[in-house]
């Protein structure tokens, strides 16, 4: 009896945390359908006849905003900045977890340390070196966020690449591979979970970056976030239905990538952080 009252007692614990972190996306759906005067004096009602504003919020937004060339420009440098990222960052973890010498060893910890420095503390110093490189462009940035992205990436591969037997690289060395050949027909197969928990945590900072395209890239190369701000216009004014219309639409694709991939979240965390 009492090991059902403990699941009971676990199963409402778990609804009740569900309810508080899809209740905030629930509000701005139901405010998406509203109209803008309507948002502020009942934001927690359902639309209505009265309220209802049907897709105007959404067709709106998307004019405004010029929505798909910033949902270009945020696909274009979310795709190829994961994509760099699980590349680079899993060759240089199992060199790091194989070779074993002091500076394997360094190279570790300073990828280790990046991760507890603070952005704010390098983030003028970067776009001024970005901006003297040539680098503030949709194609540069990808560089910056394969730098920023390395450090937990090359911690969580680390800790994933101890847990695979040595035996596996040596009999394939014995067969007359080459070392990048043992990395991609052996190793990177083995690696599909914990690589798809690296591109979707990436995947997620990347897309709803604001603070980094803004500094880096501007109003020349808007991505989704930095475009949405452009609804708030002057001394205070906003369109809060476009807005909230698209925060919906801005979020959607992060979500089918989630729930298309997240049985291999906790495997991929779990494995990456303990193992080793």
């Amino acid at each position: 009896m009492n090991e059902k009252k403990k699941d009971l007692a676990f199963f409402v614990g778990m609804a009740l945390l569900s309810i508080i972190c899809l209740a905030p996306i629930a509000i701005v759906l139901i405010n998406s359908f509203k109209g803008q005067f309507f948002i502020s004096s009942s934001p927690f009602s359902l639309p209505d006849a009265k309220t209802f504003a049907g897709l105007s919020n959404y067709l709106g937004g998307v004019g405004k905003i010029g929505f798909w060339k910033a949902f270009g420009y945020s696909c274009f440098i979310t795709v190829f900045s994961v994509c760099a990222i699980v590349l680079l960052t899993s060759m240089t973890a199992w060199m790091i977890t194989r070779v074993k010498s002091k500076l394997s060893k360094g190279l570790y910890y300073a990828f280790v340390f990046s991760m507890i420095v603070p952005f704010q503390m390098v983030m003028f110093t970067m776009s001024k070196i970005a901006n003297m490189l040539n680098i503030d462009n949709p194609i540069g940035i990808i560089l910056i966020y394969v730098g920023f992205g390395s450090g937990l990436s090359i911690f969580l591969f680390s800790g994933f690449i101890k847990s695979i037997p040595v035996d596996i690289e040596e009999a394939a060395m014995i067969d007359g591979c080459s070392p990048i050949r043992i990395f991609f027909s052996v190793i990177f197969p083995i690696l599909k979970p914990i690589s798809i928990t690296v591109a979707i945590l990436n995947t997620m900072w990347i897309w709803n970056d604001y603070l980094l395209p803004n500094l880096v890239i501007g109003s020349n190369y808007r991505t989704i976030p930095i475009a949405i701000q452009y609804l708030q216009g002057g001394y205070g004014s906003r369109d809060m239905g476009a807005l909230m219309a698209m925060l919906i639409l801005a979020i959607i694709p992060v979500i089918i990538l989630y729930l298309v991939c997240q049985k291999y979240i906790i495997k991929g965390v779990m494995s990456g952080a303990v193992k080793g």
